[in-house]
């Protein structure tokens, strides 16, 4: 683990103008995800770095928090300095009521 360095943000804080970055299973990515997220499995992060922007705000979500911890700190070794890992995850997503779709589009549910 990355421990306490890595930074964080609530889900309030995210935006339209924020990359948001879902790191999970496809599984769990078909079940339910944020509308204007972009999916990119954490495993697959060192083989597509480069589809992640490093010119704007990144924010990385998993289900709880954990896996896109991981994903931050590797990206801030790597030379990322505009990446915050989303609290809570896609659990505090769905909390606050933001809207959770499947990959059909319709109302998803998170794994």
């Amino acid at each position: 683990m990355f421990g306490p360095q890595v930074p964080t943000m609530p889900v309030t804080e995210i935006d339209d103008d924020t990359y948001l970055l879902d790191v999970r299973e496809d599984d769990e990515w078909a079940a339910g995800h944020a509308p204007h997220a972009h999916h990119l499995p954490m495993m697959e992060i060192p083989a597509r770095l480069a589809e992640v922007p490093q010119d704007r705000d990144v924010a990385v979500i998993c289900r709880s928090g954990g896996r896109s911890a991981q994903v931050v700190g590797y990206l801030m070794n790597h030379g990322w300095d505009r990446v915050r890992n989303v609290a809570g995850g896609m659990g505090d997503w769905a909390a606050a009521g933001r809207q959770v779709v499947d990959s059909g589009g319709q109302p998803g549910r998170v794994l």
